[in-house]
């Protein structure tokens, strides 16, 4: 069994390291903000069902799943010289690049040759590529210091620079497919530029992001069995209620990133104009990320800050509700919840660390990638089960599919879009409040970190 080498030096990372760090989702997001709209692109581009899309998400997100706990094994055996989690970043950087291209070549032709297709290359990108980058790279972070409050400001950059790939993809890509043909190849050629640079940012994340937490043995290093370990994972509360933070997090942005373009181009005509409301809620995110997240942290602590933050959405999506046809109400919806989800959204990946933590004070088992991954899987077939209710609803209330982006929609399918961002948000909301009213991991780390250090010193696990 092993433990965390005590508190150094090397812990505090310099604001470069932060920033490097940063960019390696920042490259991510530049890929995923551009497959936030994916959905739209199938029904409304490749002529794909809607029914199709749902059922190949839903199956992908728990092939996904399963893939995330065997990396988070994998991560645990990978022994290099860049570390363990590091390398992946390098390893899979061009891949990744090139699996969101390959997602936009949707053949024309039968329902079963679309779906075949679809399947196979979302696969590509998510379960296999995605999941081999960004585990290791979640992970990274509890592997880069052992600080909890540097590795708070590790989340913080992270979640401030991240947007910027999604700011910059999901803002410039429809107005750039109009500009160019609003073809579906005008599609691919978008997405082309949107993969060099994320590749280009991802290098940039491998060479400066080092893992100085080294684990020192007791004796000699003993390989924890792997039932012992998905128990130690299976009883920790704490693992469970950050995987369920992370689960809505992801929801909340695939649910909003599904349903506004077609909220923008049904109910206001303009499907540009999502553009607008995602650059609002994106940049009053990473304002309020820079500006308020550190020191609302100091004073407050993830867990009450978070807590604060989301039931003030809660409230301010009800405003919403007294006109929903309105642009002025959905773009008010959309800045209250950038403003108001940003202390959560800040330090999602700090509650994971301090669970990495917990385990290692609780069950004698410090376990990053495992942890890591498995809150992943609850994040992906959250994410799965979501695309899969929203792509259901549309088509039970008759949305139409076009290769045109023309398609006339029935009353009924415009009614389901806007019921859906009525409500959906308000469940999502509901479902965080409960989690973040039951999470008391941050009374209890002080007392965790002591016992750790002490542990340290006299070479106990």
């Amino acid at each position: 069994m092993t433990v965390s080498a005590p508190f150094a030096s090397h812990d505090k990372l310099s604001w470069f390291t932060r920033i490097a760090y940063g960019l390696g989702d920042t490259a991510q997001n530049v890929v995923w903000g551009a497959m936030s709209i994916l959905t739209f692109f199938y029904t409304d581009y490749a002529g794909v069902d809607p029914t199709i899309v749902g059922l190949v998400m839903l199956l992908s997100r728990c092939f996904d799943g399963v893939s995330d706990v065997c990396m988070g094994f994998i991560v645990e055996h990978t022994h290099s010289r860049w570390g363990k989690a590091r390398p992946w970043i390098l390893w899979m950087s061009v891949p990744f690049a090139i699996s969101i291209v390959l997602l936009y070549l949707v053949p024309q032709g039968s329902s079963a040759l679309q779906f075949a297709y679809i399947f196979v290359t979302y696969n590509f990108c998510t379960t296999v590529c995605y999941t081999a980058m960004n585990l290791p790279y979640g992970s990274l972070s509890a592997m880069m210091t052992h600080l909890s409050k540097e590795r708070d400001m590790l989340s913080i950059t992270r979640m401030t620079l991240s947007p910027l790939g999604k700011i910059l993809s999901v803002s410039a890509t429809l107005p750039l497919i109009k500009l160019f043909g609003d073809t579906q190849w005008v599609w691919v050629e978008v997405m082309s530029i949107w993969a060099l640079l994320a590749l280009l940012l991802l290098l940039i994340c491998f060479y400066k992001c080092e893992e100085r937490v080294q684990p020192v043995a007791k004796k000699v290093a003993q390989k924890i069995p792997v039932k012992t370990a998905l128990k130690a994972l299976a009883y920790n509360r704490y693992f469970w209620m950050a995987t369920g933070l992370w689960t809505m997090q992801a929801c909340i942005a695939l649910f909003t990133g599904t349903i506004l373009p077609y909220y923008c181009k049904y109910i206001f005509l303009d499907d540009s104009l999502y553009s607008i409301l995602f650059l609002v809620e994106t940049f009053t995110t990473i304002l309020a990320t820079i500006l308020f997240c550190p020191r609302l942290l100091k004073r407050f602590g993830k867990r009450n800050m978070s807590l604060y933050g989301i039931v003030l959405a809660f409230f301010g999506h009800l405003a919403y509700l007294l006109d929903p046809y309105s642009f002025n109400w959905v773009l008010f919806s959309c800045f209250i919840r950038g403003l108001c989800f940003a202390p959560l959204n800040s330090v999602i990946f700090g509650f994971f660390g301090d669970v990495v933590d917990y385990s290692q004070w609780k069950f004698h088992i410090r376990q990053e990638g495992l942890i890591f991954s498995g809150g992943s899987v609850g994040n992906k077939i959250g994410g799965g089960i979501v695309s899969a209710l929203l792509t259901g609803l549309l088509s039970y209330a008759g949305y139409v599919s076009s290769v045109t982006a023309s398609a006339v929609q029935p009353q009924s399918a415009i009614n389901m879009i806007v019921t859906l961002y009525e409500y959906g948000p308000l469940i999502i909301w509901g479902i965080v409040i409960v989690i973040l009213w039951c999470y008391k991991l941050d009374q209890l780390y002080p007392q965790i970190m002591r016992d750790l250090v002490r542990r340290a010193e006299r070479g106990e696990d």
